[in-house]
């Protein structure tokens, strides 16, 4: 494991993304990630929201400390869903996907 906060996960091969759904993780390969871009998360934009989605858009997976941060990546792979997800160490979880070429 190259990152894990418990929530987040980074291997050689993919980003995992614990409790995104209900039965189990997200596993992403970084190949499929076309960006990240880095959100402030803000009392309108997802910081009090815990898990899933209030737009139909962005799906945040499970994190109940969300409320205490302040930044969000969005991850834009070639779906209509982007997952939103607030890693303990943002920029490491950046570094680790653009090494691998997204």
């Amino acid at each position: 494991m190259l990152y894990d906060d418990g929530r987040v996960a980074c291997d050689d091969t993919r980003l995992i993304l614990r409790w995104y759904y209900l039965w189990g993780s997200k596993r992403i390969p970084y190949w499929a990630i076309r960006s990240v871009t880095r959100r402030p998360l803000t009392s309108g934009w997802g910081r009090w929201r815990i898990w899933g989605s209030g737009d139909l858009r962005h799906y945040y997976n499970l994190d109940r400390s969300r409320p205490k941060k302040s930044v969000a990546l969005e991850i834009h792979t070639r779906r209509h869903i982007i997952p939103t997800i607030t890693p303990d160490d943002v920029e490491a979880v950046e570094r680790i996907i653009a090494e691998h070429g997204a």
